[in-house]
Parts: structure tokens; C-alpha cells; sequence
């Protein structure tokens, strides 16, 4: 495997200090089709411009996604996502923002761990692309391995379990032992219970309430459930039938309070700034209970 070469931003980003609570990973979908904000920062002008907009928000680590995996997605090919992606990581990277690759690819992970991105974001948990743990451990880059069964297009059709906290634990615990065969360092690893990744809303509900028990799997927990459908039971559309995503903000926000409360490493969020502000409460109420 090429040797990386990791860029070092000119100014330190601030987000890669230790910050002492739950952290805010910013959505940034630079893809036509993603299922709330498809199209939107398509443009390098504009997906960088919200990159740095997250970071004033209060988002520690930017996440640049050029594969849409909402359900029923077709993937995209190597070269359209690479062409996507890559400028992006470079020019917020160069500016000064931390930025994690969400990418199944191992070859799009290692452009942008070039390009100067520090986190790898795998929503297969190394399962969709071979080389992706040994690049990983190469790279001595910090990685997301989420729960994954199957791609977006198929992936509703594996929403099967008999105990769905128990089989996710399991199936995360064996990521993590082909992460660690492949030599990634167990302090870089990141669990992500994968919500509405073959999984449907009961699953994510129960999922949600064993934050506790996918802590003792003995790794840092991160929680995406941003605008997801399962959120939408908990919004008040006013009698109306048309359902956006972005109503689903507030609950999204409520959930990330109820993560940071619970001991989450971090959510992964799109509306940032009411999320930074939910998780610095939950930070306040632990330092007040410890001090009391």
C-alpha cells in the first residue's frame, strides 16, 4: 500500500484539542441526493463556506461525505466521489478545520487523509472495502466503524433481529476484532451503533436507551440520528401530512442532550449550532452533579 503523506494544516485546528465533552461532528453532504440537503453544497464555494459556518457553530469535526447512503441509494463510483470530496477536505483542511471522510472507499480515505482530513468515517465498518482496516492502521488515523449489514440499497431488508442491542454488540465487538487484527490501535477506534442502518425505528428507540450497555463494549460511542425517519413520530407537523426533514431538527437536538447526558463520544449532526448548545448543557449538569 502507498505510504500516506499526511498535510499538516498551517493553523492547528482548535477542534483536535481534548474539549471535555460530547462532540459535534457537522454534516457536510456534498452529493446531489443525500436525503435532507442533497444538492445544496454541491459547489466547492458553497460546501466550503458551510464547512467553516459548521465550525463557527460549534462543530469540533466537519464530516465530508460525497456517497449518499440514505435507504435505497445507488452508490456512486470511485472517481465521482473522489471528485466531490477531495477539494473540499483540502480547502477546509488548509483553513483550519478539523474534517473526518465519510467514505466506504478505502482509496477516497487515503486521498483525504493526504489532503489533510484526520478521521476516517466508514459507515461499513470496514466491511464494504477490504483495504480500508489496513489503510486505517497504515494511516494511525482515528476511525468510525459503524454497525452495517448491507448497502443502502438493500440495506431495509436486513432489519431482522431477535435481541437488537445484543446482536449490534456483537456485531460491533467483531469490527473491532478485524480492526485490531488489521493493527488499527484500539485508542483510535470509534463504535457507531449505525440508527437506521438496517435497523427500523423500534430497533433505533431500543438502540438509543442502550447507549449504557454499547458503552461496555469498552470503546468511545458515537450517535447519528439527525433528521432520521424514525424522528418523526416525536414531531408535531401541525395536522399536516407533508413531512420535511429539517422538522426534525428539534428532536434531533433533544436526542443529542439525551446522547451527551448518557456518555457519548459525539453526535453527528446537520443543524449544529442548537446540538453544540444541548451537548454544553449535558457538559454543565455532569460538572455540577460531579462538584455536588
Amino acid at each position: 500500500m502507498t505510504a500516506l503523506r499526511v498535510v499538516e494544516p498551517t493553523r492547528r485546528p482548535k477542534a483536535t484539542a481534548a474539549v471535555g465533552r460530547c462532540r459535534v461532528l457537522g454534516i457536510l453532504n456534498v452529493t446531489p441526493d443525500s436525503f435532507s440537503d442533497g444538492g445544496r453544497y454541491g459547489g466547492l464555494d458553497a460546501a466550503v463556506a458551510r464547512g467553516v459556518a459548521l465550525v463557527r457553530q460549534g462543530a469540533d469535526i466537519v464530516d465530508v461525505g460525497g456517497e449518499s447512503t440514505r435507504p435505497g441509494a445507488i452508490r456512486v463510483d470511485e472517481a465521482e466521489e473522489l471528485r466531490r470530496v477531495i477539494p473540499v477536505i483540502a480547502a477546509l483542511a488548509g483553513a483550519g478545520v478539523t474534517v473526518s471522510v465519510d467514505t466506504m472507499r478505502a482509496s477516497v480515505a487515503q486521498k483525504a487523509l493526504e489532503v489533510g482530513a484526520v478521521m476516517v468515517n466508514d459507515v461499513s465498518g470496514g466491511l464494504a472495502d477490504p483495504a480500508m482496516l489496513p489503510l486505517i492502521a497504515d494511516s494511525r488515523a482515528r476511525c468510525i466503524l459503524m454497525h452495517w449489514r448491507a448497502h443502502s440499497a438493500v440495506m431495509d431488508a436486513n432489519a431482522c433481529y431477535h435481541s437488537v442491542v445484543g446482536e449490534v454488540c456483537v456485531e460491533l465487538a467483531k469490527r473491532v476484532d478485524s480492526a485490531l487484527s488489521a493493527g488499527v490501535r484500539a485508542d483510535n477506534i470509534v463504535l457507531d451503533p449505525g440508527l437506521g442502518f438496517a435497523t427500523a425505528a423500534e430497533h433505533n428507540w431500543s438502540l438509543l436507551a442502550a447507549l449504557p450497555t454499547l458503552r461496555e463494549l469498552g470503546f468511545p460511542i458515537l450517535i447519528g440520528a439527525s433528521r432520521k425517519r424514525f424522528l418523526a413520530e416525536c414531531v408535531d407537523y401541525g395536522g399536516l401530512d407533508a413531512q420535511s426533514p429539517l422538522d426534525r431538527d428539534d428532536v434531533s437536538s433533544a436526542v443529542a442532550a439525551l446522547a451527551a447526558s448518557a456518555g457519548a463520544w459525539g453526535v453527528r449532526v446537520h443543524a449544529v449550532a442548537p446540538a453544540a448548545a444541548a451537548v454544553r448543557v449535558a457538559s454543565r449538569v455532569e460538572a455540577a452533579e460531579v462538584a455536588g
